[in-house]
Protein backbone atom coordinates (compact mmCIF):
# COMPACT_ATOMS: atom_id res chain seq x y z
CA UNK A 1 0.00 0.00 0.00
CA UNK A 2 2.78 2.57 0.68
CA UNK A 3 3.20 4.97 -2.21
CA UNK A 4 -0.31 4.50 -3.51
CA UNK A 5 -1.29 7.51 -5.65
CA UNK A 6 -4.56 6.72 -7.39
CA UNK A 7 -7.87 7.64 -5.75
CA UNK A 8 -9.18 4.86 -3.52
CA UNK A 9 -12.72 3.57 -3.65
CA UNK A 10 -14.93 4.50 -0.71
CA UNK A 11 -18.43 3.04 -0.64
CA UNK A 12 -21.17 5.17 0.88
CA UNK A 13 -24.64 4.20 2.05
CA UNK A 14 -26.83 7.22 2.72
CA UNK A 15 -29.12 7.17 5.76
CA UNK A 16 -31.80 8.88 3.65
CA UNK A 17 -34.51 6.67 2.13
CA UNK A 18 -36.13 7.04 -1.26
CA UNK A 19 -39.37 5.36 -0.22
CA UNK A 20 -40.98 3.46 2.65
CA UNK A 21 -39.41 0.18 1.62
CA UNK A 22 -37.21 -1.82 4.00
CA UNK A 23 -34.88 -2.59 1.09
CA UNK A 24 -34.19 1.15 0.79
CA UNK A 25 -33.20 1.62 4.44
CA UNK A 26 -29.67 1.85 5.82
CA UNK A 27 -29.40 -1.70 7.22
CA UNK A 28 -30.29 -3.19 3.82
CA UNK A 29 -27.88 -0.84 2.08
CA UNK A 30 -25.20 -1.82 4.60
CA UNK A 31 -25.52 -5.50 3.73
CA UNK A 32 -25.21 -4.70 0.04
CA UNK A 33 -22.18 -2.54 0.78
CA UNK A 34 -20.35 -5.40 2.52
CA UNK A 35 -21.02 -7.67 -0.43
CA UNK A 36 -19.45 -5.12 -2.81
CA UNK A 37 -16.03 -6.03 -1.40
CA UNK A 38 -16.34 -9.70 -2.48
CA UNK A 39 -14.50 -10.94 0.58
CA UNK A 40 -15.51 -14.60 0.45
CA UNK A 41 -12.03 -15.89 -0.49
CA UNK A 42 -10.36 -13.77 2.21
CA UNK A 43 -12.84 -14.76 4.91
CA UNK A 44 -13.52 -18.47 4.35
CA UNK A 45 -12.01 -20.69 7.09
CA UNK A 46 -10.23 -17.75 8.71
CA UNK A 47 -10.41 -15.82 11.98
CA UNK A 48 -12.02 -12.38 11.76
CA UNK A 49 -11.66 -9.66 14.38
CA UNK A 50 -14.05 -6.71 14.53
CA UNK A 51 -12.56 -3.85 16.55
CA UNK A 52 -15.08 -1.34 17.84
CA UNK A 53 -15.70 0.83 20.89
CA UNK A 54 -18.00 -0.65 23.55
CA UNK A 55 -18.68 2.74 25.12
CA UNK A 56 -19.22 3.14 28.83
CA UNK A 57 -21.49 4.12 31.70
CA UNK A 58 -24.65 5.86 30.38
CA UNK A 59 -23.45 6.54 26.84
CA UNK A 60 -25.96 5.48 24.19
CA UNK A 61 -24.60 6.85 20.90
CA UNK A 62 -22.27 4.00 19.97
CA UNK A 63 -22.87 1.76 16.93
CA UNK A 64 -26.30 0.12 17.05
CA UNK A 65 -26.03 -3.66 17.67
CA UNK A 66 -28.14 -4.38 14.58
CA UNK A 67 -25.35 -3.24 12.25
CA UNK A 68 -22.79 -5.39 14.06
CA UNK A 69 -25.10 -8.41 13.84
CA UNK A 70 -25.65 -7.83 10.12
CA UNK A 71 -21.88 -7.73 9.58
CA UNK A 72 -21.40 -10.89 11.64
CA UNK A 73 -24.11 -12.70 9.67
CA UNK A 74 -22.41 -11.74 6.40
CA UNK A 75 -19.08 -13.06 7.68
CA UNK A 76 -20.74 -16.32 8.69
CA UNK A 77 -22.25 -16.60 5.22
CA UNK A 78 -18.73 -16.24 3.82
CA UNK A 79 -17.56 -19.16 5.95
CA UNK A 80 -15.50 -17.45 8.66
CA UNK A 81 -13.98 -19.96 11.08
CA UNK A 82 -14.14 -17.65 14.10
CA UNK A 83 -15.56 -14.15 14.56
CA UNK A 84 -14.77 -11.98 17.58
CA UNK A 85 -15.98 -8.47 18.36
CA UNK A 86 -13.42 -6.77 20.58
CA UNK A 87 -12.65 -3.75 22.72
CA UNK A 88 -11.09 -3.21 26.12
CA UNK A 89 -13.65 -4.15 28.81
CA UNK A 90 -16.37 -6.62 27.81
CA UNK A 91 -18.58 -5.48 30.67
CA UNK A 92 -18.72 -1.96 29.21
CA UNK A 93 -20.65 -3.21 26.19
CA UNK A 94 -23.36 -5.21 27.94
CA UNK A 95 -25.57 -2.18 28.66
CA UNK A 96 -25.52 -1.31 24.96
CA UNK A 97 -26.41 -4.83 23.82
CA UNK A 98 -22.92 -6.01 22.85
CA UNK A 99 -23.34 -9.61 23.96
CA UNK A 100 -22.79 -12.99 22.31
CA UNK A 101 -26.53 -13.63 22.19
CA UNK A 102 -27.33 -10.37 20.40
CA UNK A 103 -24.30 -10.07 18.10
CA UNK A 104 -24.11 -13.77 17.25
CA UNK A 105 -20.38 -14.15 17.88
CA UNK A 106 -17.74 -13.97 20.58
CA UNK A 107 -17.44 -10.68 22.46
CA UNK A 108 -13.95 -10.39 23.93
CA UNK A 109 -11.35 -8.04 25.35
CA UNK A 110 -8.72 -6.95 22.85
CA UNK A 111 -6.17 -7.94 25.49
CA UNK A 112 -7.45 -11.47 26.14
CA UNK A 113 -9.11 -12.91 29.23
CA UNK A 114 -6.30 -11.70 31.50
CA UNK A 115 -6.20 -8.29 29.74
CA UNK A 116 -2.43 -8.79 29.64
CA UNK A 117 -2.12 -10.56 26.27
CA UNK A 118 0.07 -8.08 24.38
CA UNK A 119 2.60 -7.80 21.58
CA UNK A 120 5.40 -5.24 21.80
CA UNK A 121 6.51 -3.09 18.87
CA UNK A 122 9.30 -0.51 18.80
CA UNK A 123 8.18 3.02 17.86
CA UNK A 124 11.08 5.34 18.73
CA UNK A 125 9.25 8.66 18.53
CA UNK A 126 10.07 11.11 21.33
CA UNK A 127 8.50 9.73 24.53
CA UNK A 128 6.88 6.78 22.74
CA UNK A 129 9.75 4.32 22.79
CA UNK A 130 7.52 1.31 22.15
CA UNK A 131 3.86 0.42 21.94
CA UNK A 132 1.95 -2.69 22.96
CA UNK A 133 -0.91 -4.11 20.91
CA UNK A 134 -3.73 -6.36 22.06
CA UNK A 135 -3.09 -9.98 21.21
CA UNK A 136 -6.65 -10.71 20.11
CA UNK A 137 -6.36 -8.02 17.44
CA UNK A 138 -2.89 -9.00 16.23
CA UNK A 139 -3.79 -12.70 15.98
CA UNK A 140 -6.69 -12.14 13.56
CA UNK A 141 -6.36 -13.38 10.00
CA UNK A 142 -8.66 -10.59 8.84
CA UNK A 143 -9.13 -7.32 10.74
CA UNK A 144 -12.20 -5.08 10.49
CA UNK A 145 -11.94 -1.59 11.97
CA UNK A 146 -15.61 -0.76 12.72
CA UNK A 147 -15.70 2.81 14.01
CA UNK A 148 -18.23 5.31 15.25
CA UNK A 149 -17.13 8.75 14.01
CA UNK A 150 -17.44 11.63 16.48
CA UNK A 151 -15.51 14.61 17.77
CA UNK A 152 -12.62 14.15 20.19
CA UNK A 153 -11.03 16.59 22.61
CA UNK A 154 -7.54 15.19 22.05
CA UNK A 155 -7.51 13.99 18.43
CA UNK A 156 -9.89 16.52 16.93
CA UNK A 157 -12.04 13.57 15.89
CA UNK A 158 -12.29 9.86 16.53
CA UNK A 159 -12.71 7.40 13.67
CA UNK A 160 -10.83 4.46 12.17
CA UNK A 161 -7.36 5.78 13.03
CA UNK A 162 -8.20 6.54 16.64
CA UNK A 163 -9.94 3.16 16.99
CA UNK A 164 -6.54 1.58 16.37
CA UNK A 165 -4.01 4.02 17.85
CA UNK A 166 -5.88 4.26 21.16
CA UNK A 167 -8.17 1.27 20.83
CA UNK A 168 -5.84 -1.70 20.41
CA UNK A 169 -3.27 -0.47 22.96
CA UNK A 170 -3.35 -0.67 26.79
CA UNK A 171 -3.42 2.32 29.13
CA UNK A 172 0.38 2.31 29.47
CA UNK A 173 0.78 2.96 25.75
CA UNK A 174 -2.17 5.36 25.68
CA UNK A 175 -0.46 7.37 28.41
CA UNK A 176 2.70 7.72 26.31
CA UNK A 177 0.66 8.99 23.36
CA UNK A 178 -1.18 11.56 25.48
CA UNK A 179 2.08 12.78 26.99
CA UNK A 180 3.05 13.97 23.51
CA UNK A 181 0.45 16.71 24.03
CA UNK A 182 2.12 18.07 27.15
CA UNK A 183 1.53 17.77 30.89
CA UNK A 184 -1.29 18.82 33.21
CA UNK A 185 -0.85 21.73 35.61
CA UNK A 186 -2.98 22.50 38.67
CA UNK A 187 -3.64 26.00 40.03
CA UNK A 188 -4.88 25.62 43.59
CA UNK A 189 -5.93 29.28 43.78
CA UNK A 190 -8.50 28.77 41.01
CA UNK A 191 -9.88 25.52 42.45
CA UNK A 192 -13.11 25.60 44.45
CA UNK A 193 -13.00 21.82 45.17
CA UNK A 194 -16.18 21.14 43.18
CA UNK A 195 -14.72 17.69 42.35
CA UNK A 196 -16.04 17.73 38.78
CA UNK A 197 -12.58 16.61 37.68
CA UNK A 198 -12.57 13.71 40.12
CA UNK A 199 -15.95 12.51 38.89
CA UNK A 200 -14.97 12.88 35.23
CA UNK A 201 -11.69 10.95 35.46
CA UNK A 202 -12.14 7.47 33.91
CA UNK A 203 -8.92 6.14 35.50
CA UNK A 204 -9.28 7.11 39.18
CA UNK A 205 -6.19 9.28 38.80
CA UNK A 206 -7.53 12.30 40.71
CA UNK A 207 -7.83 12.38 44.48
CA UNK A 208 -9.09 14.95 46.96
CA UNK A 209 -6.54 15.73 49.66
CA UNK A 210 -8.87 16.84 52.44
CA UNK A 211 -6.00 17.82 54.72
CA UNK A 212 -4.44 20.20 52.19
CA UNK A 213 -7.80 21.13 50.68
CA UNK A 214 -6.62 20.52 47.15
CA UNK A 215 -6.87 17.90 44.45
CA UNK A 216 -3.92 15.66 43.55
CA UNK A 217 -3.19 13.83 40.32
CA UNK A 218 -1.77 10.32 40.54
CA UNK A 219 0.14 10.33 37.25
CA UNK A 220 0.75 6.58 37.34
CA UNK A 221 -2.95 6.15 36.50
CA UNK A 222 -3.33 9.31 34.40
CA UNK A 223 -3.58 8.81 30.64
CA UNK A 224 -3.75 12.56 29.89
CA UNK A 225 -7.17 12.12 28.34
CA UNK A 226 -8.02 15.69 29.47
CA UNK A 227 -11.50 14.87 30.74
CA UNK A 228 -10.57 16.75 33.91
CA UNK A 229 -9.30 19.77 31.97
CA UNK A 230 -12.44 19.96 29.88
CA UNK A 231 -14.92 19.80 32.77
CA UNK A 232 -13.14 22.15 35.20
CA UNK A 233 -15.38 25.25 35.47
CA UNK A 234 -12.57 27.47 36.76
CA UNK A 235 -9.69 26.43 34.47
CA UNK A 236 -7.72 25.27 37.49
CA UNK A 237 -6.43 22.34 35.42
CA UNK A 238 -4.63 23.11 32.18
CA UNK A 239 -2.53 21.32 29.61
CA UNK A 240 0.97 22.81 29.33
CA UNK A 241 3.33 22.92 26.36
CA UNK A 242 0.65 21.92 23.85
CA UNK A 243 2.12 19.87 20.99
CA UNK A 244 -0.82 18.68 18.91
CA UNK A 245 1.43 18.06 15.91
CA UNK A 246 3.56 15.60 17.90
CA UNK A 247 0.43 13.91 19.21
CA UNK A 248 -1.01 13.52 15.70
CA UNK A 249 2.30 12.19 14.40
CA UNK A 250 2.51 9.66 17.22
CA UNK A 251 -1.02 8.46 16.56
CA UNK A 252 -0.14 7.89 12.90
CA UNK A 253 3.08 6.02 13.71
CA UNK A 254 1.34 3.62 16.07
CA UNK A 255 -1.46 2.98 13.59
CA UNK A 256 1.14 2.36 10.87
CA UNK A 257 2.96 -0.25 12.99
CA UNK A 258 -0.27 -2.11 13.67
CA UNK A 259 -1.56 -2.08 10.09
CA UNK A 260 1.74 -3.43 8.75
CA UNK A 261 1.08 -6.65 10.64
CA UNK A 262 -1.58 -7.44 8.01
CA UNK A 263 -1.72 -7.91 4.28
CA UNK A 264 -3.67 -4.85 3.00
CA UNK A 265 -6.17 -7.30 1.48
CA UNK A 266 -6.95 -8.53 4.99
CA UNK A 267 -8.09 -5.12 6.23
CA UNK A 268 -11.48 -3.42 6.01
CA UNK A 269 -12.45 -0.04 7.45
CA UNK A 270 -16.06 0.87 8.19
CA UNK A 271 -17.01 4.31 9.54
CA UNK A 272 -20.49 4.96 10.94
CA UNK A 273 -21.53 8.60 10.58
CA UNK A 274 -24.55 8.61 12.85
CA UNK A 275 -25.04 10.16 16.28
CA UNK A 276 -22.01 12.35 15.59
CA UNK A 277 -21.37 13.95 18.97
CA UNK A 278 -18.73 16.40 20.21
CA UNK A 279 -16.83 13.94 22.42
CA UNK A 280 -15.55 10.36 22.38
CA UNK A 281 -17.72 7.47 23.58
CA UNK A 282 -15.17 6.90 26.36
CA UNK A 283 -16.79 9.78 28.26
CA UNK A 284 -19.53 7.40 29.34
CA UNK A 285 -22.22 9.92 28.43
CA UNK A 286 -23.92 11.13 25.27
CA UNK A 287 -24.73 14.61 24.00
CA UNK A 288 -27.00 15.57 21.09
CA UNK A 289 -25.77 15.18 17.52
CA UNK A 290 -23.68 17.95 15.99
CA UNK A 291 -25.08 17.34 12.49
CA UNK A 292 -27.90 15.21 11.09
CA UNK A 293 -27.13 11.52 10.57
CA UNK A 294 -25.23 10.90 7.33
CA UNK A 295 -24.79 7.16 6.77
CA UNK A 296 -22.02 4.57 6.61
CA UNK A 297 -18.71 4.58 4.70
CA UNK A 298 -16.42 1.61 3.98
CA UNK A 299 -13.08 1.18 2.21
CA UNK A 300 -9.95 -0.97 2.04
CA UNK A 301 -8.01 2.30 2.50
CA UNK A 302 -8.03 3.84 5.99
CA UNK A 303 -6.76 7.23 4.78
CA UNK A 304 -9.49 7.46 2.15
CA UNK A 305 -12.34 6.49 4.48
CA UNK A 306 -11.19 8.95 7.14
CA UNK A 307 -10.82 11.75 4.58
CA UNK A 308 -14.26 11.06 3.12
CA UNK A 309 -15.82 10.95 6.58
CA UNK A 310 -14.43 14.35 7.51
CA UNK A 311 -15.45 15.85 4.17
CA UNK A 312 -19.08 14.75 4.68
CA UNK A 313 -19.33 16.42 8.10
CA UNK A 314 -20.00 20.02 7.13
CA UNK A 315 -20.17 23.14 9.29
CA UNK A 316 -23.19 24.41 7.36
CA UNK A 317 -25.16 21.42 8.70
CA UNK A 318 -24.25 22.19 12.33
CA UNK A 319 -27.04 21.72 14.88
CA UNK A 320 -26.44 24.30 17.65
CA UNK A 321 -28.01 22.13 20.36
CA UNK A 322 -25.17 19.65 19.77
CA UNK A 323 -22.98 21.78 22.01
CA UNK A 324 -23.61 22.52 25.69
CA UNK A 325 -25.18 25.93 26.26
CA UNK A 326 -21.86 27.19 27.63
CA UNK A 327 -19.98 26.39 24.40
CA UNK A 328 -19.89 28.14 21.04
CA UNK A 329 -18.05 27.43 17.80
CA UNK A 330 -14.63 29.03 17.56
CA UNK A 331 -14.14 31.73 14.95
CA UNK A 332 -12.60 30.77 11.63
CA UNK A 333 -13.30 28.71 8.55
CA UNK A 334 -11.82 25.35 9.61
CA UNK A 335 -13.58 22.02 9.81
CA UNK A 336 -16.51 21.78 12.23
CA UNK A 337 -14.44 19.65 14.63
CA UNK A 338 -11.63 22.22 14.51
CA UNK A 339 -14.08 24.98 15.40
CA UNK A 340 -15.19 22.92 18.40
CA UNK A 341 -11.86 21.58 19.68
CA UNK A 342 -9.33 23.97 18.13
CA UNK A 343 -7.46 21.14 16.40
CA UNK A 344 -7.16 20.23 12.73
CA UNK A 345 -8.80 16.77 12.45
CA UNK A 346 -7.11 16.10 9.09
CA UNK A 347 -3.60 16.35 10.56
CA UNK A 348 -3.18 12.81 11.87
CA UNK A 349 -4.74 11.43 8.66
CA UNK A 350 -2.15 13.35 6.62
CA UNK A 351 0.64 11.94 8.79
CA UNK A 352 -0.69 8.41 8.27
CA UNK A 353 -0.78 8.94 4.51
CA UNK A 354 2.91 9.92 4.67
CA UNK A 355 4.15 7.01 6.82
CA UNK A 356 1.82 4.19 5.77
CA UNK A 357 0.40 5.10 2.40
CA UNK A 358 -3.14 5.09 1.16
CA UNK A 359 -4.72 8.09 -0.50
CA UNK A 360 -6.61 11.12 0.75
CA UNK A 361 -8.00 11.27 -2.80
CA UNK A 362 -11.00 9.00 -3.13
CA UNK A 363 -13.80 7.96 -5.44
CA UNK A 364 -17.08 7.98 -3.49
CA UNK A 365 -19.44 5.31 -4.80
CA UNK A 366 -22.93 5.26 -3.38
CA UNK A 367 -24.52 1.91 -2.56
CA UNK A 368 -28.27 2.29 -2.70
Amino acid sequence: MPGKQRPSTVYFSDVAVESLDVRKTLPSKFKRMIRRFKLDDRIKDRTVGIKMHYGGNLGYTTIHPLFIRLLVDELKRMGAKRIAVMDNKVEDGVLRGYTREILGCEVVSTFGQTRKYLYREEIGFKGVDFAEFGGEAVDCDFFIDFSHVKGHGDCGFGGALKNIAMGVVPNTTRQKIHQLEGGITYDKDKCDLCQDCLNACPNDAILLNKKKQEIEIFFHHCTYCQHCVLVCPNEALQMEDRRFEDFSHGMALITDKFLRKFDPQDLLFINVLMNITMFCDCWGMSTPSLVPDIGILASRDIVAVESASLDLIKTENFLPHGLPKSRELLEGDGHLFERIHGKDPYLMVKFLEEVYGGSSRYDLQEVG
